[in-house]
């Protein structure tokens, strides 16, 4: 998920009680539950180094506990110039609690990533096979709602009790954050069993005459109950639209029926870059074009992945398609990810 979440999940989770234990706990929990982000410096590479390296080890059961061993140490760095600066925390810190609270800050990352359909690496570096529960969005409304009000509105309830002159508590807000955290864990058992209910309804008809090989729902923004459908059957992939509230679709309706593309040696050649084969690894539903240029003599072949291509707009492509620029020896001349590099 994006940042925001992260770092609201950290400081509810701190607030829960975990505050309670040992001081910069949540100073703690927030950094590491956004820790695992720090190989985003992959994309300094380029997109294909990106996609290559992102959400990889840093993400992955293994990696918490060294993201949990940088996060304490950024800690203790912060806590030395406290010290430097005459100043302490309420409670002493706990270094051994504190870093238990890193790893478990780390693994919350990797949890929420895992929830939506980019996936995560989670045996990395071991197994490098990508996992992805597909049942929320990347930016998930409801899920930033609750995270927000649980750690704002205790803060609004505690000027009004000092107002009124009621006795100020030393921690504050413990209420809101476990609300807030239940809410959290409602949310994704609701889009879980709306999620069963899409890839069944998938499943229960027949395409263009053709059973399907396989299903998947993924989720969209805003609303629970609508999901991106992508059906493979024998000759083609069909885009629907699943309203899981309904239980049913209709694929006559807002479908994209994508046949399937005869292996050449120009699509190989393309497979067979470094794009393709990174590409290939992370993709789901992997759908490769080749087109001639119509100049050079030579030729682009796009990469898209179908549980991302509704999210581009017509004309425009996603920034999750990879093209392979081939010349007339089918040698690859360029590689990039979305649209083309405006230095072109």
């Amino acid at each position: 998920m994006e940042p925001i979440t992260h770092f609201l999940t950290g400081a509810c989770m701190s607030r829960a009680g975990l505050n309670r234990k040992t001081g910069l706990a949540t100073l703690t929990l927030v950094l590491a539950a956004e820790g695992p982000d720090i190989d985003a410096v992959s994309y300094f590479g380029g997109g294909v180094s990106g996609l290559q390296h992102h959400r990889g080890f840093t993400h992955s059961l293994m990696g918490a506990p060294f993201i949990g061993a940088i996060a304490i140490g950024v800690v203790y760095g912060i806590y030395r110039l406290l010290l430097k600066n005459g100043r302490q925390t309420k409670l002493p810190p706990n270094w051994k609690l504190l870093y238990a609270y890193a790893v478990l800050g780390s693994l919350t990352h990797v949890l929420l990533d895992f929830t939506n359909n980019y996936g995560v690496r989670l045996f990395a570096p071991f197994n490098l096979r990508w996992y992805s529960w597909d049942i929320a969005f990347i930016i998930e409304p409801v899920i930033l709602g609750v995270l927000i009000v649980g750690l704002v509105l205790p803060g609004l309830f505690s000027l009004v009790t000092e107002e009124i002159g009621a006795r100020k508590t030393q921690f504050r807000g413990r209420g809101g954050a476990i609300f807030a955290v239940v809410c959290f864990a409602v949310v994704l058992f609701v889009r879980d069993f709306e999620h069963r209910k899409a890839v069944n309804a998938l499943k229960a008809i027949t395409y263009h005459d053709e059973d399907p090989i396989r299903v998947s729902a993924f989720p969209t923004a805003i609303n629970p109950f609508v999901w991106n459908g992508v059906v493979e059957t024998r000759d083609f992939f069909e885009s629907v639209v699943v309203n899981s509230n309904a239980g049913e679709i209709d694929p006559q309706q807002n479908a994209v029926v994508r046949y399937k593309p005869e292996e050449t040696p120009l699509t190989l050649a393309a497979k067979n870059s470094r794009l393709g084969r990174v590409f290939l690894d992370w993709a789901q539903y992997p759908f490769v074009e080749a087109d001639r240029l119509s100049e050079g003599g030579g030729y682009t072949v796009q990469f898209i992945d179908l549980r991302f291509a509704s999210n581009s707009a017509r004309g425009r492509k996603s920034i999750l398609s990879g093209t392979v620029v081939l010349d007339s020896k089918l040698n690859v001349v360029e590689m990039y990810m979305g649209e083309r590099p405006a230095s072109h």
